[in-house]
């Protein structure tokens, strides 16, 4: 079995990878929910629904987030009726939402909700949220302190962040089918898809237990840069690095990630930094990141996952 965590446009896509080349039952994608917020009335999951829809074949692929073939009837009445519609959801769209809101109304968990809604979609993998319960991601910018969504879509991304909180991480478990893959036996390789490592990627780590699991398990844990060539494939990465004080590269990346990562994936424009990132006691591996196509997914995914094998290999330690 394959663990993936994931958030974002970068982990659907390697996400989707994984999944044309694993059965189903071979795939788990723990799935970032710091972006979750009400909006309208309505539960909103971006990151859950961004892999759902993309691992159903129905994403926007021209916007990155929402269906494909969208239509906006309902943002259009609103925009008449003078109310919020700066975080646009399609028709289509609205009507995961609004059953998402439905079911949470009527005490399902998110992981229940999401299983559920996956099944509609004919999505045969397992996806989970991190955690059932809120943790809400937070911009502490120079204009003030903004909620995830107000940064990102609201605000585009404009602001200089200061700092990056995960409001309510302590009460916070990991979601039940995230817990049992992190301790499953037939676990062989965990990948950090090449996600936003501060907006994505650290609200999963953040949730209590996740971490030390991930340092415990004896299989190896390989991460994909997000970062190629010094900026972002999509999104503002690169951007709150420099504003944190790191240098936006592949070798920050891995610094990032250091004891948490056995391995990184870097891209081929950054072969270079190989030598260094393996300094720091990593494994590194060169190779066409940038995934344009569901082919270039399904081929980065096989590259990854016979790396984690080769990487297995190398410490028999991980196997023990």
């Amino acid at each position: 079995m394959i663990l993936a965590l994931a958030g974002g446009v970068g982990g659907a896509k390697l996400a989707n990878g994984l999944a044309q080349i694993l059965s189903p039952d071979e795939l788990i994608v723990a799935v970032n929910t710091g972006d979750d917020f009400a909006h309208l009335g309505l539960r909103i999951s971006p990151d859950l629904d961004t892999v759902m829809y993309t691992l159903a074949g129905r994403n926007n692929t021209e916007t990155g987030w929402g269906l494909a073939e969208e239509t906006w009837q309902v943002m259009t009445a609103l925009q008449h009726l003078r109310a919020q519609t700066w975080f646009r959801l399609g028709d289509r769209d609205l009507a995961t939402h609004i059953e998402r809101t439905r079911r949470l109304g009527e005490g399902e968990t998110l992981s229940e909700v999401t299983a559920s809604l996956c099944q509609a979609f004919g999505v045969r993998q397992c996806v989970v949220p991190m955690s059932d319960q809120p943790v809400q991601t937070i911009l502490h910018t120079d204009e003030g302190v903004l909620a995830f969504q107000h940064y990102f879509v609201r605000r585009r991304c404009e602001p200089r962040v200061l700092r990056v909180e995960f409001m309510g991480h302590r009460q916070a478990v990991p979601a039940p089918k995230f817990a049992a893959a992190l301790g499953d036996g037939r676990l062989r390789a965990i990948i950090i898809c090449p996600s936003n490592p501060f907006l994505s990627i650290q609200p999963i780590l953040a949730v209590p237990g996740v971490q030390q699991a991930l340092g415990s398990r004896c299989v190896p844990v390989v991460a994909v840069s997000p970062i190629v060539n010094g900026a972002a494939v999509k999104g503002p990465a690169a951007k709150i690095m420099r504003e944190l004080g790191y240098e936006p590269s592949a070798a920050e990346i891995a610094r990032l990630y250091q004891g948490i990562a056995h391995a990184m994936v870097i891209d081929e424009l950054d072969r270079k930094l190989s030598a260094p990132i393996e300094a720091m006691g990593l494994y590194a591996r060169a190779t066409a990141t940038v995934m344009k196509s569901a082919a270039d997914q399904a081929r980065l995914a096989q590259e990854v996952i016979a790396f984690a094998e080769s990487v297995a290999v190398q410490n028999e330690h991980l196997n023990q």
